[in-house]
């Protein structure tokens, strides 16, 4: 009986060569994979809850409401004008956090909301919004009746909002961000000195998940 024949092997040079094109595709598609996948917010940045709509008047007069807001992910902050406590430093560094935003001004909105819409008429907010070169179609300073005011701040935006003893307005001292579909983020305190690089960082984080939303 004939020994059978022996098939000529795959030299090795022919297998490095197939092992290198297959990891070569692997790798493109674990690529396209990774690039396809949801963008992932960090956990302080989960959804919290949906704002109610509101409807308040900005310093130029116009009526203000959630529709208004619609599509851009916006930042909050407390005030009212005759504050000599925490206010001039929360508007200070809105005035920086607006100058950092120039490159998405179309995607992100400021709203300024008064702790003290009796005194903080749109007259009154016009002037302070202007110290602050503050435009108001990007950066808004929001007036209204006291229980619509509480209503935004306290059940809206999850902030205490109280009167001392003197009947000043105590407030948070927070930056609040709402994404483009309106719903409560996150927090930053305003009196920490990092808060403009860390509120850049999570405006990044919601604009990157906002596009990959979009782009489905």
């Amino acid at each position: 009986m004939s020994e059978p024949e022996a098939r000529p092997g795959i030299p090795r040079l022919g297998w490095a060569i197939a092992f290198l094109a297959v990891s070569m595709l692997l790798g493109v598609a674990f690529s396209n994979l990774k690039n396809t996948r949801p963008h992932v917010v960090p956990g302080h940045l989960q959804k919290i809850s949906q704002v109610p709509d509101f409807s308040l008047t900005d310093q130029t007069g116009r009526t203000i409401t959630l529709a208004d807001l619609k599509g851009k992910i916006w930042v909050a902050n407390f005030i009212f004008t005759r504050c000599k406590g925490p206010c001039p430093l929360s508007t200070l560094r809105m005035a920086e956090l607006n100058k950092r935003l120039a490159k998405a001004r179309k995607e992100v909105q400021l709203v300024s909301f008064t702790v003290d819409p009796d005194h903080d008429s749109p007259p009154v907010l016009a002037e302070y919004a202007k110290s602050s070169e503050a435009d108001p179609a990007y950066w808004q300073f929001l007036t209204g009746p006291s229980a619509d005011i509480n209503n935004i701040v306290v059940k809206g935006l999850l902030q205490p909002l109280a009167k001392e003893p003197d009947g000043t307005p105590a407030h948070s001292t927070r930056f609040v961000m709402v994404d483009a579909n309106g719903w409560l983020r996150g927090y930053q305190d305003s009196a920490d000195p990092e808060v403009l690089q860390k509120l850049m960082i999570d405006l990044g984080d919601l604009l990157r998940e906002s596009k990959t939303n979009n782009s489905k």
